[in-house]
């Protein structure tokens, strides 16, 4: 039997990150990785109990080693699987504060958890994706979450912005090396309030003013099956009320 597939998923909650294992759980074997064990168990029982395969590993993003670590123990688990799909989407570093009362701490919690996290990811995911070029039905895909504050720094914001700008840079110039070599370096700006449990409870003016996070998920699953001849690398995605 063919090894399986893999998609790997970093950021992985009850919202977006859930969905998007779903997505690519319906084709791919999936690894979910988040710190916390409890962001991912259900949506791991979800899959496999629907003909699925998923496994979770508790990873900081933010730790080299603990990256490295995961990875380790994904190649170990599932030796000579290609890797067609990796997904860099935590959600850590959303600090709000007003500038003067910002600390060197959560300056660098930005940075960590975004840029470093991606560079981190980025390094061990890439290697595996140049080597599926041949055996993946799309080509090997490489997207980043991205956010408002991608493109825009906002008051209070000034932490967030940086390590989403960051992210954003780095992803630009990874898809400018490695799009040429087949792999599809992507970037998704997603423009909004998700509709995930914690936002549950903010009722706004019209009911589908949220972004669904099943659709975000479908809106990946379209840049990994984009032939080479129509590489995408930003999507804005945001309610269709949104001001922006």
């Amino acid at each position: 039997m063919a090894p399986k597939t893999l998609a790997v998923v970093a950021g992985v909650g009850p919202g977006t990150g859930a969905s998007i294992a779903r997505r690519f759980g319906k084709e791919y074997s999936v690894i979910v990785l988040s710190r916390n064990p409890e962001n991912y168990t259900s949506v791991v029982e979800e899959i496999n109990s629907s003909g699925g395969q998923a496994i979770g590993i508790s990873t900081d993003v933010s730790d080299q080693n603990s990256v490295n670590s995961a990875f380790d123990q994904i190649a170990k688990q599932f030796p000579g699987s290609p890797l067609a799909a990796a997904i860099f989407n935590p959600g850590g570093g959303l600090v709000r504060k007003p500038f003067l009362e910002l600390t060197e701490t959560d300056f660098a919690l930005a940075l960590d958890s975004q840029a470093k996290g991606a560079f981190y990811f980025a390094q061990r995911a890439l290697p595996l994706l140049l080597q599926a070029r041949e055996s993946s039905v799309h080509p090997p895909s490489l997207i980043f979450t991205g956010a408002t504050a991608s493109v825009r720094g906002s008051p209070n914001f000034a932490a967030f912005a940086a390590g989403k700008f960051a992210l954003r840079a780095l992803a630009q110039s990874l898809a400018r090396e490695f799009g040429p070599q087949g792999v599809h370096v992507s970037h998704a700006i997603i423009d909004g309030i998700i509709d995930i449990p914690r936002t549950k409870q903010w009722v706004l003016e019209h009911e589908d003013a949220k972004l669904s996070p099943d659709a975000i998920a479908d809106s990946y699953w379209y840049l990994h099956t984009q032939p080479r001849t129509t590489f995408a690398f930003e999507l804005d995605l945001r309610p269709y009320i949104e001001k922006w």
